[in-house]
């Protein structure tokens, strides 16, 4: 992070990338002095609610970030930039989204954690959108020209209030990964089929274990190892606990992550859920500990890639490895549809993996249940997580060994994916 001194010093002439994080209530000027060079600008956490006409000076932005700030609406200035093609505006209180506010070029657009209740239909008409996140905001419908955005992949539509599941992009030809839960039209009713009841999972007091260290953490919570404060019988002894924020994320709202996890029940291939805890202002769900020989399998992506895992430089695997993990997942994407959950999320870097190819798949933030929908409907639910699998097995081959990728095994997962 650079500061303004920096900037107005001029200590930071010819830079490509600025960040400045100074509780800034207005934008600094002199960023315009960078416009020969400049191509990506944080300006999140600060004070912000405008941004200047002389933005459209930095000719060469290519990404924009400014969450964090309170501005209620996209700044129309973005549409004139010719290059910005990545636009982030989380966590503001955006009410209003203009139809020149979204540059010609856009990729990537970020407005999770706002308050917009109708978008542009400028916003299907933007040839190179990819990336679309928009949940926890206050949508009751979406752009019917979202139809024609043959190039969208992600989108993140959870915890909004759509009435209706937004056909046009059930149909879209390249959408892979897709969350929709929180929604009204996403709202599973109790019965008792197997399929949606969770209730047969146990509850427990957040008093029956001890938090220890930090696994990790994401969007929607933090995970820790935990040890039991009584002796168990009806659970492992080695046990880990996900701590959920309680807020909306990037992908929707944890009691919805919560529950397709308790939906999906058992695999071998996927993190045990044990069970829950579900006191006021509290929510958590015990999970088994995974053995320490598992690794991550990949990377999230990067701006570039936008929508597709990265890997470690000069990491690879043999094709013996790659044709066992491919059908470990083809068996945990059979299980998630059969139980009518849909991950949002298939992703390598989702995934850990030992060293003899054993995977566990995890990380239900994106996931939605989707028992409420038609049957045509849910056929293209699948057909979009179907994708997200062929991706997969695509970003595994593109790591496979050098020696192996004129093998029978190497082809044989090239056919599959065609």
């Amino acid at each position: 992070m650079q500061t303004l001194s920096q900037l107005r010093s001029g200590e930071l002439a010819g830079i490509s990338q600025l960040k400045l994080s100074e509780n800034l209530s207005t934008f600094p000027l002199e960023i315009l002095t960078l416009a020969d060079t400049l191509e990506v600008l944080d300006l999140s956490h600060n004070a912000l609610s405008s941004l200047p006409d002389e933005l459209a000076q930095l000719s060469k932005l290519k990404i924009i970030f400014a969450s964090q700030n309170n501005f209620t609406h996209l700044p129309e200035v973005l549409g004139k930039l010719p290059k910005l093609e990545m636009v982030g505006f989380k966590s503001n209180q955006i009410t209003q989204v203009a139809q020149e506010s979204l540059p010609a070029q856009l990729r990537w657009l970020i407005l999770t954690d706002n308050l917009i209740e109708t978008l542009p239909n400028s916003l299907g008409e933007r040839p190179r959108l990819q990336k679309l996140a928009l949940a926890g905001n206050q949508l009751t419908q979406l752009p019917t020209t979202l139809a024609q955005a043959h190039n969208l992949e992600l989108v993140r539509i959870s915890a909004n209030q759509l009435s209706q599941c937004p056909e046009q992009l059930l149909n879209l030809p390249k959408l892979a990964w897709f969350a929709f839960a929180g929604n009204p039209f996403s709202q599973v009713k109790c019965t008792n089929d197997n399929n949606s009841d969770t209730s047969s999972v146990p509850q427990l007091p957040s008093t029956s274990y001890t938090l220890k260290e930090v696994l990790g953490q994401g969007a929607s919570g933090v995970i820790s190892k935990a040890h039991w404060n009584t002796p168990q019988t009806q659970f492992p002894e080695a046990i880990a606990v996900k701590v959920f924020k309680g807020e909306v994320t990037s992908d929707g709202y944890p009691q919805d992550e919560l529950q397709a996890c308790l939906q999906v029940g058992y695999h071998p291939n996927l993190v045990q859920s044990l069970a829950q805890v579900n006191e006021e202002g509290y929510l958590a769900l015990i999970m088994s500990l995974i053995p320490e020989p598992y690794q991550n399998l990949g990377l999230p992506p990067c701006f570039n890639s936008c929508t597709r895992d990265t890997f470690a430089q000069d990491f690879s695997l043999p094709i013996t490895l790659i044709s066992n993990i491919v059908k470990q997942m083809q068996d945990v994407f059979t299980h998630l549809h059969s139980k009518q959950v849909c991950h949002g999320d298939l992703y390598a870097h989702n995934t850990l993996f030992d060293k003899q190819g054993n995977i566990i798949f995890g990380d239900f933030g994106a996931a939605t249940r989707y028992q409420m929908l038609t049957a045509a409907q849910q056929h293209k639910i699948q057909q979009i997580e179907q994708r997200a699998l062929k991706h997969f097995i695509e970003d595994l081959l593109s790591i496979c060994a050098k020696e192996d990728k004129e093998s029978a095994a190497f082809y044989t997962l090239q056919n599959l994916i065609e």
